[in-house]
């Protein structure tokens, strides 16, 4: 099974700002409320939400919607945004 790479940069987890989907896991500041700036990683990873897993929203929302090649290219350009605008202040 193909699986999203995602190369734990962090920079997705503190960018929630201005996103009503992810306003709930927001802790005020643009960061998630899991987040764990030492390891760049989600710190309740193996529970994270739906919406925090590229692939399991994919197969639970997105399946027949969207292809997932379609829905890997849109996921790696909002990536390379965020690596290209310096990710968080």
């Amino acid at each position: 099974m193909q699986m999203y790479n995602c190369d734990k940069c962090g920079l997705c987890c503190q960018s929630l700002s201005g996103h009503a989907i992810y306003q709930d896991l927001d802790r005020g500041d643009g960061v998630c409320k899991y987040y764990d700036a030492g390891t760049k990683l989600c710190s309740i990873y193996n529970e994270r939400p739906l919406i925090c897993n590229v692939d399991l929203y994919f197969e639970t929302v997105l399946k027949g919607k969207i292809s997932l090649g379609e829905y890997y290219k849109a996921n790696y350009a909002a990536c390379a945004s965020l690596k290209i605008r310096g990710g968080a202040k």
